[in-house]
């Protein structure tokens, strides 16, 4: 009995000594997140929720690689440019991308991702995209127009089935309802021009390629006779939109979520308020290396 009881306790330290050597030998898998602010922020905010890091909760909705108590999972998160990250997926283990820049490299969440960023449609969401007026200006009607216009059963529709699940809206609508907004109907919407002429001219600042949406947004005005003209001003970078807006040279700008407006105007004491909520860019974790989350944590191994 001793002696099966010693080759048993042989056994168990061998095993053990293999399991060690075993996760010692695994190799670190790389994570990519985007590099930029709040979206960092966010990128590990979802690597949380797939249980593969644990983060200080006194960091909030903005944590930083400092603020990631524990790696429970042999992983290391890479900060990289967001929109090389669809290119560069195949360097890493796992990337966590905005639906901004997936959506046009092929990548759909419902598809291709392995977790998807839950976002609330309301409340104290702060990665909901909004409509942002210099604070002075918060209340007036002419920019509640241009607002209601956005919160419409059409705008809901055109962003639901021009992007692709890359955009949600942020507001309510008839998720039930059939469709009058067809892939066919969301081009029309693309191709519309509106005349200008006595109208009056609202200047809009926008970041990026996708923004079609303010097309169906002046579809609606024009149909209510508002008498308004949405001219989108197109910035190619972050930081100008917010600035812009606050020296007067635009009315309104719409490009950012909550998070984004509140770190701007803390650091730059701009006089700027959001003023409504518009659509939300849910971020995914995608792979070319592996098909789910407990994959990415077989492979690279518990850490004790």
């Amino acid at each position: 009995m001793k002696k099966l009881f010693k080759a048993a306790a042989s056994l168990a330290l061998i095993v053990a000594l293999l399991t060690v050597s075993v996760s010692a030998l695994a190799e670190t898998l790389l994570i990519g997140v985007p590099d930029d602010g709040t979206n960092l922020s966010r990128g590990i905010k979802l690597l949380e929720t797939a249980g593969l890091i644990e983060v200080d909760p006194a960091a909030g909705y903005t944590p930083e690689i400092k603020d990631v108590t524990k790696y429970i999972y042999n992983i290391e998160i890479v900060p990289t440019t967001a929109n090389t990250l669809p290119s560069t997926l195949g360097d890493f283990a796992a990337s966590t991308i905005n639906g901004t820049y997936a959506i046009p490299n092929g990548l759909i969440p419902s598809r291709d991702g392995l977790i998807i960023e839950k976002q609330s449609e309301s409340g104290d969401n702060p990665y909901v995209n909004i409509i942002v007026a210099r604070t002075a200006d918060a209340e007036n009607p002419l920019y509640q127009t241009i607002i209601d216009a956005y919160h419409t059963q059409l705008v809901a529709e055109f962003l639901l089935v021009n992007y692709a699940e890359a955009f949600f809206p942020a507001f309510d609508y008839d998720a039930g309802a059939t469709f009058t907004v067809t892939e066919e109907v969301a081009q029309e919407i693309v191709a519309y021009v509106s005349p200008r002429e006595d109208k009056t001219v609202v200047k809009v600042g926008v970041c990026g390629a996708n923004n079609d949406q303010w097309k169906a947004v002046q579809k609606v005005l024009d149909e209510e006779n508002a008498g308004i003209y949405i001219e989108l001003v197109e910035f190619d970078a972050y930081n100008l939109p917010n600035e812009a807006l606050n020296a007067g040279e635009i009315d309104l700008n719409a490009f950012q979520h909550k998070a984004y407006l509140n770190n701007e105007v803390a650091n730059y004491g701009y006089d700027v308020v959001a003023i409504a909520d518009t659509l939300i860019a849910p971020l995914t974790l995608y792979s070319q290396k592996f098909d789910s989350v407990d994959a990415i944590k077989e492979a690279a191994g518990l850490l004790e």
